[in-house]
Parts: structure tokens; C-alpha cells; sequence
């Protein structure tokens, strides 16, 4: 999260490199058709494209993806399994909206489950890796800049995602993964409403912490940003409702 307001903008930012995007880009294209398939539809869910309570039909699934009916299917049960959507009948799947108990649970879960993960990443932490976090921190300002809501939501994913990945654990990233899936969605909605400036940015205590190898201030640093934000989430999902 950060202080720094969106204003409204298409513009990319220039000043940092997207190497990590692009090589994830690669990734995927080398991919079987239906773990593809998936990926595209799940990066469109997780980044806001299909806003929540949005229904979409397989068939136009299959167009907007540019896929076999089977592998979108395949994807949409992998989806719902996650709970990421949810089927409406008629051939027709949304993204679930979320209310105040479900905010309230994935919270309680995250400050559980980011917790340990930041623990365990600052603990296998190295000196490329905490590199890396700053370029993507600096990417992530640099969306700011320029208004770029949509890069913004994948840099600070990505941060995240660097930062647990260090973790060394597998079963905890998965669900923490899980949890992003299902909140980020609304997170879109309050970006591209409201803007950021309320929101606090820990990035900066974070990647203190790991400097110094502080374990403890690094789970705290995750704690503050997530409680904080998910805060901010469940206020603007309020006024919108």
C-alpha cells in the first residue's frame, strides 16, 4: 500500500524496467494450453480486469482469452475451487463480492499466515533477493507517479509474492496466494475509486527489517501494511455499497 494518491492516467511507467513482468509473460506463453488458459483468467481476476459481482459467459471467455471451450471450463473449475468465482448458472460465472464477514476473515487469516511467511522469508533472507525487492518497490512508485492503478496492483503484488517466495514454504504461500485471489478483485475498485492516499505503505519498514535481519520487525512490518489496507478496503467497499 502506499500514501501517494492515483491520479486518474494510462501512462506506463519508464524510469524502471518491468523485467520481472515480462519474464512472467514468457513463462506463461510456453505453457500447456490449460495451465494458460488459467493463468490468463486467474491474472485477470487477481489484478481487478473482472470486477467483482461482474458476470461473464464461458463463451466469452473463450473469445476474450482467445482459447478452446474445454480448457476455459477446466479453468473456471480450478477458479471456483478457490474461490475466486462463483458459478451463476446459464453458462455464466462472477467474481464474488465481498461483505464485512468475509473481509473480516480474510484479514484474521492473512495477518496469520503473511506473519509466519515474513518471519520465515527474513530468515532465509540474501542480498539479491532484498535487491530485487527494491527494484520492484521502485517500479511500484514509479506506477504511482504516473497513475498507472493496474501496474500499481501488479508490482505490489509482485512484491508480495518475491518476498513469500523466500519463504521456503510452500503450503503457507499457497494459501496466502488464495487469500489475494479473493480480495484483490474489491482492491481495484477502491484504487480506481478512491485512490491510495489513505492507505499506508510498509514497504520501506519491511525491507529495513530484512537489512538488519530482524525477523520479528519484518512480521510486524506485513502485519501493519495488510491491517491497515484491508481497513481502508472494508471502509471504501462501505461508501460504495
Amino acid at each position: 500500500m502506499t500514501q501517494a494518491s492515483l491520479p486518474p492516467s494510462n501512462a506506463r511507467p519508464r524510469t524502471v524496467p518491468r523485467t520481472d513482468l515480462i519474464a512472467a509473460d514468457q513463462t506463461t506463453a510456453q505453457m500447456p494450453a490449460h495451465e494458460r488458459v488459467y493463468q490468463q483468467l486467474r491474472g485477470r481476476i487477481l489484478f481487478g480486469e473482472i470486477a467483482p459481482g461482474q458476470a461473464v459467459t464461458i463463451q466469452g471467455l473463450t473469445v476474450a482469452l482467445d482459447a478452446g471451450m474445454t480448457p476455459v471450463r477446466e479453468a473456471i473449475r480450478k477458479l471456483i475451487s478457490e474461490g475466486a468465482l462463483v458459478f451463476q448458472g446459464n453458462r455464466r460465472v462472477s467474481v464474488p463480492q465481498l461483505d464485512a464477514s468475509s473481509i473480516e476473515q480474510i484479514t484474521f487469516l492473512r495477518k496469520t499466515v503473511e506473519y509466519e511467511l515474513a518471519r520465515r522469508a527474513t530468515q532465509q533472507m540474501n542480498r539479491t533477493t532484498i535487491k530485487r525487492l527494491q527494484q520492484i518497490d521502485a517500479a511500484l512508485d514509479a506506477a504511482i507517479a504516473t497513475g498507472d492503478v493496474g501496474d500499481y496492483l501488479r508490482q505490489n503484488y509482485q512484491f508480495h509474492h518475491v518476498f513469500y517466495s523466500q519463504a521456503q514454504a510452500p503450503v503457507l504461500a499457497g494459501i496466502a496466494d488464495r487469500l489475494w485471489l479473493q480480495f484483490g478483485p474489491s482492491l481495484r475498485v477502491v484504487c480506481g475509486r478512491f485512490g491510495t492516499q489513505s492507505l499506508p505503505d510498509r514497504h520501506k519498514d519491511l525491507l529495513n527489517a530484512l537489512r538488519s535481519g530482524d525477523a520479528e520487525a519484518a512480521g510486524q512490518a506485513i502485519v501493519l501494511d495488510l491491517e491497515q489496507g484491508m481497513e481502508q478496503i472494508a471502509a471504501a467497499l462501505t461508501r460504495i455499497d
